[in-house]
């Protein structure tokens, strides 16, 4: 008999990408409204990628089993 396949959680899938090297990149929160109060600086770092932290890999690989 067949193993159960995962299944991928398509929300995360669609937040994260992981890198050549396996690296987990995400965009910041905090975007998409109430941008008027936010400085210029504040919301040009917001745009870029980074790298998760290690304390949430391990969650965000669970929820997309087949990106690693």
């Amino acid at each position: 008999m067949a193993k159960n396949k995962m299944k991928t959680n398509r929300s995360a899938a669609k937040r994260f990408k992981v890198t050549a090297r396996g690296k987990v990149m995400h965009f910041r929160a905090g975007k998409s409204h109430l941008l008027r109060k936010k400085s210029r600086k504040r919301k040009r770092h917001l745009k870029k990628a980074v790298v998760l932290s290690p304390a949430s890999l391990s969650a965000v690989k669970r929820l997309i089993p087949y990106k690693f």
